[in-house]
């Protein structure tokens, strides 16, 4: 297979495994049953931006050439830190985009990846959000009607507990089960008073409470690294070893490990 790689691509099935498919230009590679087997991924040296195509000599934002980088509203600041939506300024970079993006439901949960942790995303991207960080339980606990206000939440929420994934300690194996919901009943009260001050503040914005139960994600894993070792593109073209598991946007070798979402529009050679 040939062609420029993209994130992966993911399916939960109904034993709440993850089923995982290897975007490679239009192509997709079933992963899951080359658990085990020999793969081999080989970098030309060519990238070509995910956005207009062009030929870039570095990745941007995950695959874009810096003209992109700069001008796409979804590569804005504000996507990393949503508490910094300056929509109403007028300066958003595409406000179409912006209303067709962060102007639908939103969700904050809480996950349980390298431990517990709080998070947002689109109402499209549950489960998704929670496979791609390498979540082994997910649980949403407000529901707002912009992606703004799921992060003017998170902030309050993060200042109890992480609001990053250590990947390395992700990688590393399975934490046991957490109660998040026992956890968000604890954690809840807590941002209570700033609860009702954002619902002053914004009138127009829906901050829902939600009583949803929690998802169980498994991952297909034989073996967990002990140390994690991270094979880079840009320091040595082939990545080859015995695929021993995927986590997360993580192909775990071998090997080592490589973060596929992190070379996306890097052109490859795949074989197996």
């Amino acid at each position: 297979m040939f062609g420029t790689l993209s994130k992966l691509k993911t399916h939960l099935n109904d034993n709440h495994e993850v089923e995982y498919h290897l975007p490679v230009g239009d192509e997709r590679l079933a992963l899951n049953p080359l658990i085990g087997k020999s793969l081999t991924m080989t970098h030309t040296g060519n990238i070509f931006c995910s956005n207009c195509g062009k030929k870039t000599k570095k990745s941007y934002s995950q695959g874009h050439c810096y003209v992109c980088m700069s001008k796409l509203a979804s590569c804005d600041l504000c996507i990393m830190k949503p508490e910094t939506c300056h929509f109403d300024q007028g300066t958003c970079r595409e406000p179409e985009w912006g209303i067709s993006n962060c102007f639908v439901p939103h969700y904050v949960y809480l996950s349980n990846t390298s431990g517990i942790k709080v998070g947002i995303t689109r109402h499209t991207q549950i489960p998704t959000r929670w496979i791609d960080q390498g979540a082994t339980q997910g649980l949403p606990i407000f529901k707002v009607s912009t992606r703004k206000m799921s992060g003017l939440i998170e902030i309050e929420l993060a200042k109890f507990i992480n609001d990053k994934t250590h990947w390395q300690a992700m990688l590393k194996g399975h934490n046991d089960d957490i109660d998040l919901v026992e956890q968000a009943a604890q954690l809840i009260p807590l941002i209570e008073d700033r609860l009702h001050a954002l619902a002053a503040e914004y009138q127009d914005i829906v901050i829902e409470r939600l009583d949803a139960n929690i998802q169980s994600i498994s991952y297909p894993i034989t073996q967990f690294p002990v140390k994690v070792k991270s094979h880079n593109f840009d320091k040595i073209a082939e990545v080859s070893g015995i695929l021993q598991g995927i986590k997360g946007q993580y192909l775990i070798f071998d090997t080592g490990v490589i973060n596929i979402r992190k070379f996306s529009s890097y052109e490859v050679d795949v074989s197996y």
